[in-house]
């Protein structure tokens, strides 16, 4: 596909979810085949669990750790998005490593002390009947970065820089260092820590495991073409790209319970001309599904600072529909998806199983219950919010 032809894809939202074939973006949802059993609020299963709603609170990253402890912080911002009524809370990108932070802030899962904190936070929501899940990352070579608001520039040796690590030498852009390419042995501890970090998950009480592979970080940077430079086994072909990914998955498939999901988040495209794109996607979904993962979690992006993406309303959904149809596996939607009808569409003409909300969830913690309303549904408050509102209605 052309980055012109990519570059078509903007227009989508503006078409009622369609997408000409000719863009290579097909599914059933783009046909407007209606679901009508099926709505943003009804169930989905996934192996032994059930989300109650398809409302999911996408992984944002906060960068408001210490030495990768959560903290009150995290504790107010993920627990009042479950008293919002999203069926499943997904907490921001977590380290499986110290130098697999994208910056000081970042949560981390590489040591046991940073259990409990997380375990307090995992424990009031489900409380509130929402269904709670990581997702898991190493930043490679976008990694020992500043937080954002201090310029997301990579950190200087006085700031306490670290060094990083990729497929190959290639700096993500002139301004940050030249990462280590990584040696086999490396490797082997690149997944180690993925599945250290995976048990300590399921010793927290996560009920969703996410493996982070896209946006630029680790496992998206030996999937692509244009920063994997590779000549071994991790390089060089498809197969040998998406190998780290799929040990990973592997790996961390086996220690879980069998009733529990595994999903993985991409970047169907790098938007780029020669990166990963959506063919390769298609293709990587299946091996995943055949390994056990459950979900891909559809996003694009983020591997090359020039990328030309048409950032628009909707313009990731027809990925998801596509890897949806093509690889038979369930979706989720992510991207500007800000208003409830919208995500309604995408999961009754069978787009995505699974909508994930970003911004408007940090605009909105009660972006669930509100959506609710305006499609009709009889709002699902928190019982103590839920009493004042029936008895103030019987007052007037």
């Amino acid at each position: 596909m052309s980055t012109k032809d990519l570059a078509n894809l903007s227009s989508i939202a503006h078409k009622g979810l369609e997408s000409p074939s000719s863009y290579g973006v097909q599914s059933a949802c783009l046909h407007d085949q209606e679901i009508p059993e099926l709505d943003l609020f009804s169930p989905l299963k996934i192996r032994d669990l059930i989300l109650p709603n398809r409302v999911a609170m996408s992984p944002m990253c906060q960068y408001s750790a210490e030495d990768g402890m959560a903290n009150d912080w995290h504790f107010v911002h993920l627990g009042s998005r479950a008293v919002g009524g999203a069926g499943l809370i997904m907490v921001e990108a977590t380290a499986v490593t110290s130098v697999g932070r994208i910056t000081p802030g970042d949560l981390g899962l590489w040591d046991d002390i940073q259990i409990e904190p997380l375990a307090r936070i995992v424990r009031f929501v489900r409380q509130q009947g929402a269904v709670v899940g990581i997702q898991l990352a190493h930043a490679g070579r976008k990694a020992s970065s500043n937080l954002p608001w201090l310029g997301g520039t990579p950190l200087t040796s006085e700031q306490g820089a670290w060094n990083t690590v990729a497929p190959s030498p290639i700096g993500f852009d002139d301004n940050h260092p030249i990462p280590k390419s990584l040696d086999e042995r490396g490797i082997e501890e690149i997944i180690i820590a993925f599945v250290q970090a995976a048990e300590r998950a399921l010793k927290v009480g996560f009920q969703v495991i996410e493996i982070h592979a896209a946006h630029g970080y680790l496992l998206h940077s030996f999937l692509s073409p244009l920063s994997n430079q590779r000549t071994d086994i991790y390089g060089g072909s498809l197969e040998n790209r998406m190998r780290l990914l799929l040990e990973v998955a592997t790996r961390i498939r086996d220690i879980l319970p069998q009733g529990m999901p595994l999903f993985v988040r991409i970047s169907a495209t790098d938007w780029v001309e020669g990166g990963w794109d959506i063919e390769q996607s298609v293709i990587l979904s299946r091996e995943l599904k055949a390994l056990g993962v459950d979900l891909i979690d559809v996003s694009t992006g983020g591997l090359v600072p020039h990328a030309k993406i048409p950032v628009e309303k909707g313009y990731q959904v027809p990925f998801a529909a596509r890897i949806r149809q093509e690889s038979q596996i369930h979706t989720a939607a992510v991207g500007l998806i800000t208003d409830a009808e919208y995500a309604n569409q995408i999961i009754t003409r069978g787009c995505a199983d699974l909508v994930l909300i970003g911004r408007e969830l940090l605009r909105d913690p009660y972006w669930s219950i509100h959506a609710q309303f305006s499609l009709d549904e009889t709002p699902n408050w928190p019982v103590p919010y839920g009493y004042a509102v029936k008895r103030q209605r019987r007052n007037r």
